[in-house]
């Protein structure tokens, strides 16, 4: 079975009454067995055993969370049902796999507590405990380790003592010694590493231990004596470790656990970096480590100092040497500022005067917390107002490696011989590309700058080359006192960069306010300006008021329009009424549909006059008969005014609808071309249509994107699922045009339409809500399928290839089923 019939056994056996329902698990019963062996990841003959053959037993487990079901498996003890447990992959309700080893919490602690370890299954060579042995480093161990399996098995205590601490170990051998009941399985240990040199408990003092156990009046009080109290008593704090080595770990330390304890595990046996080399795994324990609230100095060090990068994203608290001292280099300095500042964990005058080099601190402080801007403002205040002290600042930035603290106090210090700059070094002009090179200083120069006050920015902008200029409005965002100072400074060029990028939206609106050609250009090829500011630019009209003939600036904007990337920018200017842009729309573009034709020449005839008509007419760029019909208006008094009827025509919801539904064509693509060129669909009478003669699926899957798309459209989208795109169908139904229950009326096919209640369902819906589905569904159930035990298993029979909906295959079993009694 797939997965999707699967779903549909558990749906039909939670629909069906109860007495119904076991009727049917007996019915469907190997049907019911590859669900459940799927399920839960064992063999059918396992699974079928393990439930006594009982299909109602059958039916319950299918509703049981599978953890909870094998977990109960594993409290049977049994050797052979333990071993496939160890090696089962069970699948969640929403199909994902999981290893049950790593997944079901104690399964392996459980199987063990019951299991009878006289059994010589648990030993052969198939058996679990062999297994175990050859599970390699890795998210496998920590089921091991955390199960007691050491304390139970000579070879277990042999094979994995080596990854657990002492007292653990020793807890490990007080478990044999009561188990064996005498200090036999010391003697076997002992014998089994002269026989293996090779094999290493990783614990130098265990040998002796035992050996002196064994010759003890009272081998129990013996290994207590020599068990540490107090430590590592805590089987949640032993996990802990286990998996901090092999797995993960939590993400707190769990309350109680000495950082002296871990410290000397790591000592002995380092927590992480380690990788597996065949199966990809890496142990991540150190980075979890790190992140833990008070992790000690010395291990966030040795942290960065194997993974100085890892680190300096991970740790909770990173340590000020880390920014200073080796490794440094290797940081992402802005995260690391980033969070220490807000946190509290980097002073920012300690960052300010001790962190190097200056550029890079000063390109990554976080400016947009008060206390480091505050900091910086109060160590450039001695720079004041003198531009040659800012200027000279800039140039050393370039090669000090010092911290900031040292370059202000080398700007400063009085009656240095050093060179001073009294104009900007290495000017560039404002359309040279902007520096990206670690050397280059100018984003740390002017994020230092943006912290000093009023006073010093209108003091020193006029001393900006171009490219500083340009940087210092696009990104400074400075208020319209300083904005204003430097668009006195420096003029035109100044306002121009401002335009450079999407500005925001009190700068945006400064600059349209300008109504210069050369700004208004650069905003319509750059800013996100919306539909009406465009066609504001293209009409000529001014925010001042009044209009103009649209610029040449403009103009050349369209010119470098790619038609295929940014339609729309033309079609902002198809009402501009300007004979320039008309040219430009009419050449660049091919209008499909008669209505922009005609809204083209109105405008245009209403602000350029006849003539203007006739030399767009004459450009032969527009559909044959409409050119002719318009030619004809140019010569009568009342041309205007039939050209504005014939265009209230063409615009009307009927000829648009025509236009798309005209016989012979794709009409998604006219559907296409209408909506590029400004118009909306004519819902109405695309409406009418449908109710007529159906639109094509490609008709309708088009339309359905369009937020306005009408409820009736969409319930003849559901009809092919495979048509649907799960994005548009969400947006459906978070606006109410659509309801989940819909999917069991209208939707088809039905195997289709039952991977669309199951999407629905692992989406998380509300109590409520997915309520209101399993009641309709329960509805259509009784009504066409009842009680009829063989309605039902034929139902999921034909649902792999019924093409009708869910409703429409319960009726058709229900018929079906009734024809044949």
């Amino acid at each position: 079975m797939t997965d999707r019939s699967h779903f549909a056994l558990r749906a039909a056996l939670d629909l069906a009454g109860p007495d119904t329902a076991d009727a049917l698990a007996e019915r469907l019963r190997p049907e019911l067995l590859s669900a459940l062996g799927d399920r839960f990841g064992l063999p059918e003959e396992m699974v079928e055993e393990l439930l006594g053959g009982d299909a109602v037993q059958m039916r319950a487990a299918l509703t049981i969370a599978p953890e909870e079901w094998l977990l109960g498996a594993a409290e049977l003890g049994d050797p052979v049902v333990g071993r496939a447990l160890w090696q089962a992959e069970y699948c969640d309700d929403s199909g994902r796999t999981h290893r049950a080893k790593q997944n079901v919490p104690d399964l392996l602690t459980t199987l063990l507590y019951a299991a009878d370890l006289g059994d010589p299954r648990w030993y052969e060579d198939d058996g679990l405990f062999t297994l175990l042995y050859q599970e390699p480093a890795g998210p496998g161990l920590v089921p091991i380790l955390t199960s007691g399996f050491p304390g139970l098995d000579v070879g277990a205590l042999a094979v994995f003592a080596v990854h657990l601490p002492p007292p653990v170990v020793v807890d490990a051998c007080l478990g044999l010694l009561e188990i064996w009941g005498g200090t036999e399985p010391f003697t076997r240990f002992l014998k089994l590493l002269d026989e293996l040199p090779e094999l290493d408990p990783g614990h130098e003092w265990l040998p002796d231990v035992l050996r002196r156990a064994v010759d003890a009046p009272d081998p129990e009080a013996f290994l207590r004596e020599h068990r540490p109290a107090g430590e590592w008593d805590d089987p949640e704090h032993v996990r802990t470790l286990v998996e901090l080595r092999y797995g993960d770990g939590p993400a707190t330390k769990p309350d109680g656990l000495d950082w002296d304890l871990i410290r000397r595990e790591h000592e002995r046996l380092p927590v992480g970096g380690s990788s597996s080399g065949g199966g990809g795994w890496r142990c991540t324990g150190m980075q979890r480590l790190i992140r833990w609230e008070g992790c000690p100095t010395d291990l966030v060090m040795q942290s960065f100092h194997d993974d100085p990068y890892e680190t300096a994203w991970h740790a909770t608290e990173l340590p000020f040497e880390a920014l200073t001292g080796p490794g440094a280099g290797a940081i992402h300095l802005g995260n690391v500022l980033q969070r220490g500042m807000d946190e509290g964990w980097l002073p920012p005058h300690r960052v300010l005067s001790e962190v190097t080099p200056a550029k890079d601190v000063l390109r990554e402080l976080p400016y947009d917390h008060e206390p480091t801007r505050k900091a910086v403002a109060e160590l450039v205040a001695p720079l004041g107002t003198d531009p040659v002290n800012w200027l000279t600042c800039y140039d050393r930035m370039r090669r000090a490696r010092g911290s900031v603290a040292e370059l202000i106090a080398d700007v400063t210090k009085p009656g240095s011989r050093k060179k001073r700059c009294t104009s900007w070094p290495e000017p560039r002009d404002a359309e040279s590309p902007a520096g990206t090179s670690s050397r280059d200083p100018r984003a740390a120069f002017l994020a230092l700058f943006r912290c000093a006050s009023p006073e010093a920015q209108i003091a020193v902008v006029p001393h900006f080359d171009g490219l500083a200029v340009k940087q210092f409005l696009v990104a400074g965002n400075p208020s319209p006192r300083i904005r204003d100072a430097v668009v006195a400074a420096h003029g035109r060029p100044a306002q121009l960069a401002m335009a450079m990028g999407n500005p925001g939206q009190d700068t945006l609106e400064y600059l349209l306010d300008l109504d210069e050609p050369a700004v208004d250009a650069r905003l319509l090829r750059n800013a996100r300006l919306d539909g009406a500011e465009r066609e504001r630019l293209l009409a000529g009209r001014l925010r001042s008021g009044g209009t103009r003939p649209v610029p040449q600036e403009l103009l050349a904007v369209l010119d470098d329009v790619i038609v295929s990337q940014d339609r729309d920018q033309l079609i902002a200017g198809l009402e501009s009424g300007d004979l320039s842009v008309a040219r430009r729309v009419v050449g660049r573009l091919q209008l499909h549909l008669p209505a922009s034709c005609l809204r083209l020449l109105v405008a245009l005839w209403e602000r350029s006059g006849p003539e203007a008509v006739r030399e767009i007419l004459a450009m032969g760029r527009l559909p044959a008969a409409l050119s002719r019909q318009a030619e004809r208006e140019l010569d009568v008094p009342d041309g205007l005014e039939r050209l504005r009827a014939r265009l209230t025509e063409e615009a009307s919801p009927e000829r648009l609808a025509a236009f798309v539904l005209r016989p012979g064509s794709r009409p998604e693509e006219r559907l296409k071309w209408l909506l590029s060129e400004g118009m909306e669909p004519p819902w109405s009478v695309l409406l009418a249509a449908h109710r007529a003669t159906p639109l094509s699926a490609d008709l309708i899957a088009a339309l359905v994107g369009h937020p306005d798309c009408p409820r009736e459209l969409l319930l003849a989208w559901l009809t092919d699922v495979h048509r649907i795109v799960g994005y548009v169908l969400d947006e459906a139904l978070e606006r109410g045009a659509l309801v989940p229950e819909d999917f069991l009326t209208h939707a088809a096919p039905a195997e289709g339409a039952l991977g669309l209640v199951r999407r629905y369902a692992e989406d998380q819906p509300t109590e409520a809500d997915w309520q209101r589905v399993r009641d309709r569904a329960a509805v259509l159930a009784r009504e066409h399928l009842g009680t009829d035990v063989e309605a039902w298993a034929v139902c999921l029979q034909l649902l792999p290839t019924f093409v009708g909906t869910l409703s429409e295959l319960a009726a058709t079993a229900g018929a079906m089923t009734r024809v044949q009694g």
